[in-house]
């Protein structure tokens, strides 16, 4: 199962490496990444692997909030049919 994973906030070095090593440690593989820095903004967004989760996707998508609220950062995980469903043109 694909999901994606939307970062936004004020650049500070180790955003990408904090949210992999979260990844990595409940076996959610990166299938691809896209980011930029406009002026001192940060902004990601992630597709993700989750079929082979080690843990609940809830338990998943909280870790990432409360790593983004301790950074100061907005870090949502959306399951793939929700984000394109919110997305359609």
């Amino acid at each position: 199962m694909k999901s994606f994973i939307t970062v936004i906030g004020h650049d500070t070095v180790g955003i990408i490496a904090s949210i992999a090593n979260i990844l990595a440690d409940r076996n959610v593989n990166i299938l691809d990444i896209n980011q930029t820095v406009m002026g001192d903004m940060f902004t990601m967004i992630m597709m993700v692997d989750t079929e082979k989760l080690s843990c609940q996707f809830a338990d998943l998508s909280e870790k990432l909030t409360e790593y983004g609220k301790d950074a100061g950062l907005s870090v949502r995980i959306q399951r793939e049919e929700i984000f394109n469903s919110m997305h359609r043109i």
